[in-house]
């Protein structure tokens, strides 16, 4: 079957990306205020992280019950399209919290707010991802959920930039004059974006069933199984339980660690520039925004076959489309105001990137092994150096995270065939590695263990065991008769 994307269809659904990510990097900007203002420890700030992360894992396992209770997929009954508007609806119940939370300066209540409106969003990625696989041809779902995850970039890049200038004035002051009131305003127009996102997926097009033949297996295997989840090889594995499919298994450990280094180094990022640049907490915006843009520029990249070019036009694209992400940081950075000229060296560091992914070949795999040495090599000059060295090499691990959500999804549920969505919901349920990550970073960073600067070995573990998977996940599937050369991935959490 070869269908047109439903771009109209398509527009709607991945507004929901865009909130997720400007929430979640919103976060970081959060951390820093909360420390200042409540007196907290390095540890206790990444509780903002910790909260918000596991609520999607909590949120999972109460989808996976209530299932069970109802003797059926939830949404399934319910409908996807109603399930991203009940999502929506709970996470702007999380943000009236705020109001209270801001009012009483409780770091509690505060913390409770982000963890509803966490449940809300592990409802809405439920949903979304599948629908944006069917919202066209299955062969390019891979690549819809890039673009998707390139939108949730766009988030990420200026939703630190808005915060931080709803709670400081400007994003660029001179002086920080922020309270803890401040932060109720940006979260409570935030909870009324979310009722009208709500309002609007309830009455638009979008699909609220779906063709799980379709979403099951947007995988691609070898000509010897070729068939949906593989089925046509003898070498296919029929367990009895999802959990017994090792790359699975593994696989979790990797979404967990991924979303883990990913929001962890963002998350300490501050901190580390408030103690070794002496940066003041309202001029780190900038600084948090290019992390989460480096995802924008990767995903925007490995987003271009969702065009339906031709390949010599793909070819152009990729090395076009990491600068046009680059020139919008710079844009948004523009129109805040800032100064721009310290950015333009990280022109250069976008070049590795693009021979990372040159060499990868479009193999999940080779992807996965080339990016977590390349993250490793950029943490060990980020802790070895010092100054804005070591800022821009944190700071490029968010290029080498970019695109390791589809490489990680896509190897850990190749060949699971009719387990494939039961897999997929255990994998977002590892998304909680964004909190526990982060907070044991937070634990280590203390002078009297490692330091600010040498916590970063937390994420040189993360890529260690990232690298590992990539190489130990071609040979499982290799054994069970799965090319995962012709694997293709993509999309974001």
């Amino acid at each position: 079957m070869s269908q047109q994307t439903k771009w109209s269809q398509f527009g709607v659904l991945i507004s929901v990306f865009f909130f997720w990510g400007f929430v979640a990097a919103s976060n970081d900007i959060l951390i820093p205020v909360f420390k200042e203002k409540l007196h907290l420890a390095q540890w206790q700030s990444q509780m903002v992280s910790f909260a918000f992360y596991v609520a999607y894992t909590v949120g999972s396992i109460i989808y996976f019950l209530v299932s069970k209770a109802v003797g059926g997929d939830v949404l399934n009954k319910i409908g996807y399209k109603n399930g991203i508007s009940l999502g929506l609806v709970i996470s702007a119940l999380g943000t009236l919290l705020f109001y209270p939370a801001a009012q009483n300066a409780s770091f509690n209540l505060m913390i409770t707010g982000l963890f509803i409106v966490g449940l809300g969003f592990s409802l809405q990625q439920t949903a979304a991802n599948p629908l944006a696989i069917v919202m066209g041809d299955p062969k390019t779902g891979s690549q819809r959920l890039s673009m998707a995850g390139g939108i949730n970039n766009f988030g990420t890049t200026i939703g630190p930039l808005i915060v931080s200038f709803a709670i400081f004035g400007s994003v660029g002051a001179a002086s920080s004059d922020a309270s803890i009131e401040s932060i109720k305003t940006p979260y409570l127009i935030l909870g009324a974006a979310f009722l009208i996102a709500a309002v609007i997926f309830r009455l638009s097009s979008v699909p609220n069933k779906i063709d799980l033949e379709v979403a099951d297996d947007p995988i691609h295997l070898d000509a010897d199984s070729s068939t949906k989840g593989g089925t046509s090889n003898p070498k296919m594995l029929h367990k009895k339980s999802v959990l017994q499919y090792p790359q699975l298994v593994l696989g979790m450990i990797g979404i967990f660690v991924y979303v883990g280094v990913e929001v962890s180094t963002a998350s300490n990022l501050p901190e580390f520039m408030k103690q070794h640049l002496n940066t003041p907490t309202e001029q780190i915006a900038p600084y948090v925004s290019l992390f989460w843009a480096s995802l924008m520029i990767g995903r925007w990249t490995s987003a271009t076959g969702a065009f339906g070019v031709s390949k010599s036009a793909a070819q152009i694209l990729r090395f076009l489309m990491p600068y046009i992400a680059f020139g919008v940081f710079l844009l948004v950075n523009a129109i805040a105001q800032h100064d721009l000229s310290h950015f333009y060296i990280y022109a250069v560091v976008i070049v590795f990137m693009i021979i990372g992914d040159m060499f990868s070949k479009g193999s999940p795999a080779r992807l996965l092994l080339i990016y977590s040495l390349m993250g490793i090599t950029a943490l060990f000059i980020g802790m070895l150096a010092d100054g804005m060295l070591s800022v821009y090499a944190f700071i490029s691990v968010g290029l080498f995270c970019s695109t390791l959500w589809p490489c990680i999804f896509t190897l850990a549920i190749a060949g699971l065939g009719k387990h494939t969505n039961e897999g997929a919901s255990f994998l977002i349920m590892m998304i909680m590695g964004g909190g526990v990550i982060s907070l044991l970073q937070g634990v280590v960073a203390d002078d009297a263990i490692l330091g600010i600067q040498w916590s970063y070995l937390v994420g040189v573990a993360c890529f260690a065991y990232l690298a590992f998977y990539a190489i130990k996940a071609k040979s499982i599937l290799k054994a069970q008769g799965i090319d995962y050369d012709k694997l293709e991935g993509g999309g974001g959490h």
